[in-house]
C-alpha cells in the first residue's frame, strides 16, 4: 500500500523560502509518476510540479523559477523548494503519486490515484 507523508508547511513573509517534503512508501520510486498539488480555499485543485520515471520535471507555470521540485530515490523522498513566495501561493499542499501509467502524458498531465494528508503554506504580505 502506498503512503504518503508531507511535512515542511508553514507561515512565511512574502519572498520567503520554505521546503516540503514527502516521505514515500510502498512503491518503486523511480517507476511512479510523482508530484505536488495544491489546493487553496475556494479553488480547485492544481499541479504545481510534477516529475515522470524518467525524472523530467515540469511545473505550473506560475511558479517556474521559484519552485524547484526533486528526489532523492536512495531515501524515497521527494522534495519541493519554494522560493520568492507570494501570497497567492498560499494552499494546502499535498504529495501525490500514481504507478498505473508510465507515459509521461499521464504523469505531467494525468490526475494521480495516491495522495498524502496535506500540509499547510501560509504566506502573508
Amino acid at each position: 500500500q502506498v503512503q504518503l507523508v508531507e511535512s515542511g508547511g508553514g507561515s512565511v513573509q512574502a519572498g520567503g523560502s520554505l521546503r516540503l517534503s514527502c516521505a514515500a512508501s510502498g512503491l518503486t520510486y523511480n517507476l511512479y509518476c510523482m508530484g505536488w498539488f495544491r489546493q487553496a480555499p475556494g479553488k480547485g485543485r492544481e499541479g504545481v510540479a510534477r516529475i515522470d520515471s524518467d525524472g523530467i520535471t515540469t511545473y505550473l507555470e506560475s511558479v517556474k523559477g521559484r519552485f524547484t521540485l526533486s528526489r532523492d530515490n536512495a531515501k524515497n523522498i521527494l522534495y519541493l523548494q519554494m522560493n520568492s513566495l507570494k501570497p497567492e501561493d498560499t494552499a494546502m499542499y499535498y504529495c501525490a503519486a500514481d504507478g498505473r501509467y508510465s507515459g509521461s502524458w499521464f504523469c505531467h498531465n494525468g490526475q494521480y490515484n495516491n495522495w498524502g494528508q496535506g500540509t499547510q503554506v501560509t504566506v502573508s504580505s
